[in-house]
């Protein structure tokens, strides 16, 4: 459970748009984007976030906003999630952004070395 999410079951758009720190536009731009970001609406047509929805939202916002994914990529990234249990709508990071990030750094030094031979 995200402590950032107050403790109840359902949330309007503008709720889960505090929440997340994003405006509401944003979200519904989610929704088009992640298949899996589906609020239902109420009688009045207004969106009603399940708090399985909000945490689905804190998870794109952190893929998009913190460890820089795409939207393909987040997208994709949420897919894992699902095949792999489900840690990613529980908002649990995946390992695979830091070991990546930590390879591209690798062979960012073994590209200069190299640059730095041929100057030589």
């Amino acid at each position: 459970m995200d402590p950032r999410i107050p403790d109840k079951q359902y949330f309007r758009i503008g709720e889960v748009a505090r929440i997340a720190g994003v405006e509401t536009s944003v979200l519904r731009f989610w929704e088009t984007e992640f298949p899996s970001l589906r609020p239902e609406k109420n009688r009045a047509n207004q969106r009603m976030y399940s708090r399985e929805d909000a945490e689905l939202v804190l998870r794109i916002r952190d893929l998009l906003y913190e460890e820089g994914y795409t939207i393909a990529g987040a997208r994709r990234q949420l897919g894992r999630g699902r095949g792999a249990g489900q840690a990613a709508r529980r908002g649990d990071r995946t390992e695979l952004p830091a070991r990546t990030r930590a390879l591209f750094e690798q062979i960012r030094n073994e590209v200069r070395e190299l640059l730095q031979l041929v100057d030589e």
